[in-house]
């Protein structure tokens, strides 16, 4: 178990507790805390210095009924919730988790206030997460249901925002694309322009494309090309250990389909396997592949 899960789940036992807790009883509740007493006291002391260090309102009261008097702890889930949040108190304590252990840009932002981000030594921070104003808006237009136009790859687009996910070090937008009338995932750091809202979105949520799932050569949003690729046997298994299960010809080669959106990174993929990759079809990409290729010389 990471600190982060370990935090979570001590935050959790917390907030649910109908009385003060003792630092044994966290531990059998918790998990994750070393065996050993004298580390489970230090790793227990450092836990509860970063939660207050969070801001959160941590109350050490007498375990009722123990002579002598035995220290308790628990977080009051009105106290820590608020009167004008709109979080339950549990997502609250998610949030402001991550945004405490992990390192959002832009102090000056919202998630960063809620979760006074910037708490944690950086020695301690689990990662580095990108943040900005568009992203903000693009949040916001996805949460309030909202349409957003904005400039990508030198043409305006109107694009109802199903989803925000960060992966691979990047922020993805997927929504409905209404100048295409189809699904588009576009990078956000790629926009060309500042975000405006465009009215109420309405398009229904559709199942959301998530970047993890995808190869480069998916990642585009333009409409997908299938392309053909024949791969030598002797460089079959390494192109079925990223592509997946592609059935083997008779002499040993592969063979695959792939839906290309970004042509840029399929001829990086094509080129990983330098001669022993032939790129079959369609014909206006092979030829453009060639050319491409010609041009390098």
């Amino acid at each position: 178990m990471d600190k982060l899960e370990r935090l979570l789940n001590l935050t959790a036992a917390l907030l649910h507790a109908d009385r003060p807790l003792t630092a044994d009883d966290l531990r059998e509740r918790v998990g994750g805390y070393p065996d050993a007493k004298p580390s489970f006291r230090r790793t227990f002391e450092r836990d509860k210095d970063d939660l207050r260090s969070m801001g959160m309102p941590l109350r050490v009261e007498a375990v009722p009924g123990s002579n002598p008097p035995i220290d308790g702890y628990r977080l009051n889930r009105d106290e820590y919730a608020g009167a004008e949040l709109h979080f339950e108190p549990d997502e609250l304590a998610a949030l402001h988790l991550a945004t405490n252990l992990v390192q959002v840009d832009g102090d000056d932002t919202a998630l960063v206030r809620l979760g006074a981000a910037g708490g944690s030594p950086p020695e301690e921070q689990l990662g580095h997460v990108p943040f900005s104003a568009t992203l903000a808006t693009l949040i916001g237009a996805a949460a309030d249901r909202r349409a957003v136009t904005f400039t990508y790859r030198g043409a305006e687009r109107t694009v109802e925002p199903w989803r925000l996910s960060f992966s691979r070090g990047h922020w993805y937008l997927d929504g409905w694309d209404r100048t295409r009338s189809a699904e588009r995932l576009y990078r956000v750091d790629r926009l060309e322009s500042d975000v405006s809202l465009a009215g109420e979105a309405l398009e229904p949520i559709g199942s959301v494309a998530d970047p993890l799932d995808l190869r480069g050569w998916e990642l585009g949003d333009g409409p997908a090309i299938e392309a053909t690729v024949r791969i030598d046997p002797d460089q079959a298994a390494y192109a079925r250990h990223i592509l997946g299960d592609v059935a083997l010809a008779e002499d040993g080669s592969v063979t695959a389909s792939l839906q290309v959106r970004n042509i840029d990174a399929f001829r990086s993929f094509a080129l990983s396997f330098l001669e022993h990759a032939e790129v079959i079809g369609p014909p206006e990409l092979r030829v453009d592949f060639v050319s491409w290729l010609e041009a390098q010389a």
